[in-house]
């Protein structure tokens, strides 16, 4: 199938993909930001797209040095329905990916958005359940701290860090939900509509909370749904004690950026 590149190299951020309108054939569309991947990466695509001939991904990576994003355009060529390769060459980090994966999927016009982990720690199985959640909310999160979810091979100190930065988060922000670290979730595409893409203070991993936030202040209903939350297997995590920290101080900065905010629409999804 032929693909469209809009962009050039060296600059702005490369898509490629299907030529044919996603919003005509996909009913949702999945975010995975990448660095260093490779050897996750297309296994976890497979496993993805065995699940609907409806559902789509868009890899949003950030020019990995192992080629993890050679990988996914080798992948295009073979199966190219429904898999978009969003190639960053500049500015690049988790915040500034997230944030161009959710603009590009926004204009690609698909009903139903969302993102997970590359490395295999969330399941692409555990997404139909998300998915039969969704209807009467705006967004439903992947929880590893609701009855039912868990985790498993995660050393006992990250899993107290997870449960600690879940309560601080969750006293800081106010907001009733168990899992707002969970990088695992859906949205309708309405809601994200009220995210100031453009504005965002994040710049790594607290683009999370940052999005979550903003949807919850603008009055929309989040649920969740439990999850098994898997420990990386291959590939090395870029998260670090700095990172933590930093994400950890966005968290009273976005409670007096979004002080003010209201919801946008009286009533949630229904």
């Amino acid at each position: 199938m032929p693909h469209s590149s809009l962009e050039s190299p060296g600059q702005s951020p490369a898509f490629s993909g299907p030529l044919e309108k996603p919003s005509a054939s996909l009913d949702l569309l999945m975010l995975i930001p990448t660095y260093n991947e490779s050897e996750n990466i297309i296994g976890l695509i497979e496993r993805f797209l065995a699940l609907s001939p409806h559902w789509g991904v868009l890899v949003v990576d950030d020019h990995s040095p192992d080629g993890t994003w050679a990988l996914v355009e080798e992948f295009q060529k073979k199966r190219s329905a429904h898999v978009y390769l969003l190639h960053r060459y500049v500015d690049r980090g988790r915040g500034k990916s997230g944030i161009d994966g959710y603009k590009k999927a926004l204009e690609m016009g698909v009903p139903v958005i969302g993102e997970m982990d590359a490395d295999g720690s969330h399941a692409p199985e555990d997404l139909p359940a998300m998915v039969r959640r969704l209807p009467g909310v705006d967004g439903v999160i992947g929880s590893r701290l609701v009855p039912g979810g868990r985790e498993e091979g995660r050393p006992f100190s990250r899993t107290l860090i997870t449960r600690l930065a879940n309560l601080y988060i969750r006293m800081v922000l106010a907001m009733p939900l168990k899992d707002i670290t969970s990088g695992y979730r859906i949205f309708r595409r309405e809601i994200l509509l009220d995210v100031p893409w453009d504005h965002l203070v994040s710049q790594g991993p607290s683009v999370l909370q940052e999005i979550l936030y903003i949807v919850f202040k603008k009055g929309g209903s989040l649920a969740e749904v439990p999850i098994t939350f898997r420990d990386r297997v291959l590939g090395t995590s870029t998260l670090n004690s700095r990172i933590l920290r930093d994400s950890l101080g966005k968290i009273l900065l976005f409670r007096n950026v979004y002080r003010k905010l209201s919801p946008s629409r009286p009533d949630p999804a229904r």
